[in-house]
This record gives C-alpha cells, structure tokens and sequence, in this order.
C-alpha cells in the first residue's frame, strides 16, 4: 500500500496544442486563453490548491512558457504596482501562495494524454495524486466545495484511482469516455467497463468522463506496459482500465458544472456565465446583454 493517503500532489498535462483555436494559440499556450480576466490554467490550479493540494506539476511543451511565467514572480510589475500604490492589482498578480510549489517537466513529442500523465511519474513518486485538464473549466454547485475537493474527500474512504463523470446526452457519447459498473455509494459506480468514445448504439451507459481524476501510481506501470493506441497515442484510459482487475477504479457522478473550453462554444458560454458573476463587470455586462435581446442580434 502507498505511504501517502492524502493527494498532495496534481499534475496538469498542459503541453497540447490548442489547435481548435488557431490562430489565438499559435504563439500562446491554450491554457492561458483567459474567462473574463483569469486564465484557464489558473482556475485549475485554485481548484487543486482549495482541495489541499500544494505541488503542482505541469507537464510542458514547446511554446509554453508563458505558464511557467504566469506562476513565477513578477518583480518589475509588482515594483511598477507597489510604488503606485495599487495593492488591489498586486494582490491579482502574486497567484503562487507562498506554501505552492510548481515543478516543470516536458513531454518531449506529442504522444497522448496517457504519455504526458508518465512523463509526471519521476516527480510523483510512489504515491496517489490528481490529473486536472485546465479545457474542462469545472465549478461546484451553488458556490459549495469545488469538483476536486469532493474527489479528495470520497478518496478517503474510497482509496482507489476515482474518475469524475457527468451524465451525457446520448448523441454525445461519442465524445467521451463512457464508463459503467455498480452502484457503490451516493453518486459512486463501481467501474467495471470503459469505452472510449463509443457510438451511441455501442455506448454501456451514459457517464462521460470529465477532465478531474485521482489515480494510484500504479497506473505509471500500466501505462508503460499498454501499446500505442490510434494515431499512435499512449491512452490514460487504457491504462486505469487495467487497474480495473487489479486495486479497482470507482467514478465519481459530482456536484457541479463543466465548461468544455477546448471547445469554442464552451469556452463562450463560461465567458458568459463568468462575466454575470463577476463583481467588477456584472451589472454592465448583464444590462448589455438585456440590450441585445431587444435587438435583432439575439
């Protein structure tokens, strides 16, 4: 059994590249596409911080070092903003708590979502730790515990490798991974099949997996030992369904609201819906947007 019990760890696969929204990601990571004035990557990264998560680790690529930039110190800035005495911006820009740490690693060629999760396995060591894809903006319900955060506390009892699933429509099967299995709890399915975008004829159920996952080491091994899959990618999914036979893999039905911000209808709604809760844009925002239902735009 693994030392650790508690996730103290998230690995951020972050080297994609973003092709659905060329040209804006040709010189900039997709990652750091901003909803209102946050970026994407840092709205996962608060997530895993409020779920009592402190080393962050991001799994890299060529043209990403803008995130690297976004988590370090700005000392021009900060002088800039200190000596003009605008505290309320320095307090926006210093995103890194003092007890975070970030480590960087490169994927070196563009093998997957399952290569980049082992690329993370030297500096994740022998011990359980979450996978956030900063595409899927993902909130709780009503302002309560976010989507990590009620992963973390299901872990706990529930020690085995958890992925976080939504109810699909049947026409969007096929975009996901579909997983089914036995009722195991309040909002917990036993896994006992996984199926990567399947048809929805072929489809065993209609739990999608969304982009939050707590996975056991185990699972760099299985990786290692899986062959490549279509359009020679090394599969995350193939991997966990390995340990299906083994530790065990539960999903997680949680609480809460996913944006698909790889997407740009996604990534326009969660603009939207952001703005209106915004408290420095929200009431001009909504009063704009009454406007143009008044209008032949809407």
């Amino acid at each position: 059994m693994y030392k650790f019990t508690q996730i103290r760890k998230a690995v951020f696969p972050v080297a994609g590249l973003g092709t659905r929204f060329l040209p804006a990601t040709k010189a900039q990571p997709k990652e750091m596409l901003p909803i209102v004035d946050k970026p994407l990557i840092q709205y996962a990264v608060e997530e895993a911080y409020a779920a009592g998560i402190r080393h962050m680790i991001f799994v890299t690529g060529r043209n990403k070092r803008a995130i690297e930039d976004h988590f370090d110190t700005a000392y021009e800035l900060e002088n800039e903003l200190t000596a003009n005495h605008k505290l309320d911006l320095l307090s926006l820009v210093r995103s890194v708590p003092e007890d975070m740490d970030c480590s960087y690693v490169r994927q070196p060629r563009s093998l997957g979502l399952g290569h980049a999760v082992l690329c993370a396995a030297p500096l994740v060591g022998n011990e359980p730790f979450a996978v956030l894809l900063a595409d899927d903006l993902m909130i709780g319900d009503n302002g309560g515990p976010g989507v990590l955060t009620q992963m973390v506390e299901v872990f706990r009892e529930k020690p085995t490798s958890l992925l976080a699933v939504q109810e699909v429509p049947r026409e969007h099967v096929k975009r996901y991974g579909i997983v089914a299995g036995q009722p195991a709890g309040e909002r917990l399915i036993k896994v006992d099949r996984m199926v990567e975008k399947p048809s929805p004829e072929d489809a065993p159920s209609r739990m999608g997996v969304a982009g939050r996952y707590i996975l056991t080491p185990a699972v760099f091994d299985e990786i290692r030992k899986n062959p490549r899959g279509a359009g020679g990618e090394i599969q995350l999914t193939d991997g966990i369904a390995k340990l299906m036979g083994t530790e065990g893999v539960h999903a997680y039905q949680y609480r809460g609201k996913r944006y698909d911000c790889g997407s740009k209808h996604g990534f326009l709604e969660a603009s939207v819906e952001f703005a209106l809760k915004h408290p420095e844009v929200q009431a001009g925002f909504r009063e704009y947007l009454q406007g143009l239902c008044r209008t032949e735009l809407l």
